[in-house]
């Protein structure tokens, strides 16, 4: 696969695992839901969107949400934000690309890139045509991540979960086609 669409799909994996415990000093962490199930309890598919890259089909973004929910505030609401895969990729370069579409969002200290690559890299797993890995935004705790179903763990950061969902929600995206097809069925939505 040529480097182009491994970038481009590895952003998408990050949202596929996160077993890391970033917390900072004044986050107040709350137990992770065992399940999806439990993660999600009141939402429901609010989008859906195709990530196609040079051709190839990527994955299948679904966010989950309350009614109401205001894509220009995502980072204050709790969703989800599953992605179904059609490819197969290597957890590593998830975790380059990832760190590669945040800095596009916004400006990361070198030291803190450093640590949430070395962070991914060493927890995100392979991913296999097939598997879904939902990202759970918890405001003010972090991510929480979920393959096929159950818990694979968290990220206990804020600023990493608000750029993390970013990838696909900011204003700022490098995809912003999918982007608006992900929110355009949420009523009373400015884009």
């Amino acid at each position: 696969m040529n480097r182009p669409v491994l970038h481009t799909v590895s952003a998408a994996l990050v949202l596929a695992v996160g077993c890391m415990n970033l917390l900072p000093a004044n986050a107040q962490a709350t137990a992770p839901e065992p399940t999806l199930s439990a993660a999600l309890q009141d939402k429901t598919p609010v989008g859906k969107a195709r990530l196609r890259y040079w051709g190839f089909d990527v994955y299948d973004a679904s966010l989950w949400a309350l009614p109401g929910f205001d894509a220009r505030q995502f980072e204050s609401q709790r969703f989800g934000l599953e992605l179904a895969y059609l490819r197969d990729f290597k957890g590593a370069d998830i975790a380059e690309r990832s760190i590669d579409e945040m800095k596009g969002l916004a400006a990361i200290e070198p030291a803190q890139a450093t640590r949430w690559t070395q962070a991914m890299s060493k927890l995100f797993p392979d991913v296999k045509r097939g598997d879904r890995i939902t990202g759970v935004h918890v405001p003010g705790s972090g991510a929480r991540f979920y393959l096929n179903g159950k818990l694979l763990g968290e990220v206990a950061d804020d600023a990493f979960s608000r750029l993390f969902f970013g990838i696909w929600l900011s204003t700022k995206t490098s995809q912003p086609r999918m982007r608006e097809t992900l929110i355009q069925g949420i009523a009373g939505t400015t884009r």
